[in-house]
């Protein structure tokens, strides 16, 4: 395996990301054994994509590869292709994870982690809008356990982008929002 020449397209490359197919591939494999556990396909990309770590086209054509030499494996949940790593894709990516430098293992295993807890939190709790006649939303948070409610609360916000902003930040961590709450409400 060659790690030293630049092989693949590099629009959308970060400073320091990868330019090598060989190097795409050990870090998808690379990923998917740091998290170990069966991730959306859609997650593997974004992760790799999100810091300009490799091209779009790479990333895609990197999993075709691995899927079919028997590196990972796939399957369908939800409608979703599902990852994961195979015993010989773990095995390369422990021999040679190393070749990869540190910062894009860790970028890159930081971001999948970020892309599935907010997946997660998608799932487990819910954002209900409403917009007013008279300008403005009503948004109201539902935080939720395995169906059961621990939270609603409803605020105004003034416009859309103020709505999205407060939104990604529910998601982002949702028992923030509660913990600050109870603390509040009994200190």
């Amino acid at each position: 395996m060659e790690f030293d020449k630049f092989d693949a397209f590099d629009a959308g490359i970060e400073l320091g990301g990868l330019r090598n197919r060989n190097e795409i591939r050990l870090l998808v494999c690379y990923l998917l054994k740091a998290i170990d556990k069966p991730i959306p396909r859609s997650l593997v990309v974004d992760a790799i994509l999100n810091d300009g770590l490799a091209n779009y086209f790479e990333i895609n054509e990197a999993i075709a590869e691995l899927l079919k030499g028997g590196n990972i494996d796939r399957d369908i949940a939800d409608g979703e292709e599902i990852l994961t790593v195979t015993a010989r894709g773990r095995n390369s990516a422990e021999l040679l994870e190393t070749t990869l430098p540190k910062t894009v293992r860790e970028k890159s295993v930081n971001a999948a982690i970020k892309l599935t807890t907010l997946a997660q939190n998608k799932r487990e709790n819910e954002i209900l809008t409403e917009k007013l006649p008279d300008g403005g939303y009503n948004v109201t948070f539902v935080l939720g356990s395995q169906g059961d409610e621990l939270m609603r609360l409803t605020v105004f916000v003034a416009d859309g982008m103020q709505l999205e902003v407060v939104k990604n930040n529910f998601l982002e961590d949702p028992v923030k929002l509660y913990s600050s709450i109870i603390t509040a409400l009994t200190i």
